[in-house]
């Protein structure tokens, strides 16, 4: 015998069959004792009595919750007046025959039984792999996969590779702060923690591929925010030989058939997405990513939009000029360096002129309040890239220190080419109607960036910081 599904036992009346999971309830009707357990595919209901044997009954009086067992027994139909019917296996039972305990547990931090909500998300967070039992979690990790299955198939069947881009690679001015990882071979040097696979995409079109896609990890050093992570995930697409209007008419046909596929109780309240251009979303509701929805109320009710016609570039103030990698009250991009002005403004920008009125070929999908998603057309001749940097402020010798490579790809022959990233943890959360992409993401950190289970960050033992040169300064406390 083979295991068995508890969620297939449903139709299975007759059967013997072997259960592996968890206790999730046990009751004691007096001689009776019903044990309800689970598995990631549901739950259902198992009874035994002095009938089951002595052993058998002996067992089910010990078993306590989350202790891990397996079960073996019939698959009986209830009566009629006994069905359960707020579980898919509600109308049969599993009279025990044996019970093997695998595992004892001890009594978990928290109740696993309900949405969770209630209990403090510290709490939740240090003991992880207890609260990813509960049925809310384990159905949003089980669409998480559907949804990035879902994705792979889409863009496969439509000619795109998926292709892995190196995690470690090096630290470049794009907007966020690097995470940076010191090398023990080469002392006072170091790696970088990609912030997206922007430049990696746009060498692989370079390179030929034309259309590739990733489901691909994403890291950005950047000040405590609530529903932010340091690291995250993004479903990230690039396509050779395409305009503005073949990228987004891809990926609305991808949103509206995996709405459609996976998420059939929800209802995209326009089609066509509607377009707006950044002066006219900025006017009407005062932010590029405007919720549009007729009922805010309805939690079912999709609404998509597209904003366009961004700024490309805009004055740096004073205090973020370093971080940006620009000269103080110079410039710098709203969006992305490397996308490309729009076409009748290309001149503007090759004489480095009227900066100000540059309009980029940026594209963002913005639902329900909340950008999820954005790209542009990028510039493929190197000649354009480099006028970017120089309208930033970057020396020569800067500009060829930080992205010499990416100049030279284009230079030997990169076609016109552009994509999207989406935010997949934040359309997620939205499909889902959960309240924070932390509810959608199996390990998260807390809003300040800890890692609660595991204890991070930590400190490195003397010998780790030695092997990567590393002499870490102590906080003085002044009283």
């Amino acid at each position: 015998m083979k295991q068995t599904w508890i969620a297939d036992t449903a139709l299975m009346a007759g059967s013997d069959v072997e259960l592996y999971g968890w206790i999730d309830v046990r009751r004691d009707h007096g001689k009776v004792i019903f044990l309800d357990v689970r598995d990631r595919s549901g739950i259902c209901q198992a009874v035994c009595g002095p009938w089951s044997g002595e052993d058998v009954y002996a067992q089910a009086q010990k078993v306590r919750g989350e202790w891990v067992v397996k079960i073996t027994g019939l698959v009986k139909n209830r009566p009629e007046h006994l069905i359960n019917k707020n579980i898919p296996t509600g109308a049969v039972e599993i009279e025990i025959k044996k019970i093997e305990v695998l595992n004892e547990a001890q009594t978990p931090p928290f109740e696993i039984s309900g949405d969770g909500y209630q209990i403090g998300e510290d709490v939740r967070l240090r003991a992880r792999y207890v609260d990813l039992r509960r049925a809310r979690l384990a159905r949003n990790l089980a669409l998480r996969h559907k949804v990035i299955k879902y994705i792979r198939d889409y863009l496969d069947a439509r000619g795109f590779y998926e292709v892995e881009t190196p995690i470690i690679t090096k630290s470049t001015p794009e907007g966020a702060r690097d995470y940076v990882v010191p090398s023990r071979l080469y002392a006072g040097k170091f790696f970088a923690l990609p912030q997206s696979p922007q430049q990696y995409k746009q060498l692989l079109m370079a390179a030929g591929v034309e259309n590739y896609f990733q489901i691909a990890r994403c890291f950005r050093d950047e000040d405590t925010r609530g529903d932010r992570q340091p690291e995250f995930t993004q479903m990230d697409l690039e396509m050779s030989f395409v305009d503005r209007e073949d990228v987004m008419a891809l990926n609305e046909a991808l949103l509206i058939a995996l709405v459609g596929g996976l998420f059939p109780e929800k209802k995209i309240q326009q089609v066509p997405f509607p377009r707006l251009t950044y002066a006219q979303a900025m006017e009407k509701y005062g932010t590029d990513r405007p919720d549009m929805r007729e009922d805010k109320e309805d939690k079912n009710l999709l609404a998509f939009c597209w904003v366009i016609d961004f700024p490309f570039f805009e004055k740096v103030e004073q205090k973020d000029a370093a971080r940006s990698g620009a000269a103080a009250e110079e410039w710098t991009f709203t969006h992305n360096p490397f996308s490309a002005p729009q076409a009748e403004h290309m001149p503007w920008l090759m004489n480095k002129e009227r900066i100000g009125q540059i309009l980029t070929t940026q594209y963002d999908v913005a639902l329900n309040g909340f950008e999820i998603g954005g790209g542009s057309i990028r510039n493929h001749r190197p000649e354009a890239l480099k006028k970017v940097f120089e309208i930033m402020g970057f020396s020569d010798e800067r500009i060829e220190k930080n992205f010499g490579h990416m100049l030279a790809a284009l230079a030997s022959g990169a076609p016109p080419h552009g994509g999207i990233a989406w935010g997949l943890d934040r359309l997620l959360a939205l499909l889902l109607n959960e309240p924070n992409i932390r509810e959608v993401i199996a390990f998260p950190k807390t809003g300040d960036a800890r890692d609660l289970m595991m204890d991070a960050p930590s400190e490195l033992e003397e010998k780790q910081l030695g092997e990567l040169h590393i002499d870490v300064k102590k906080e003085i406390k002044h009283d």
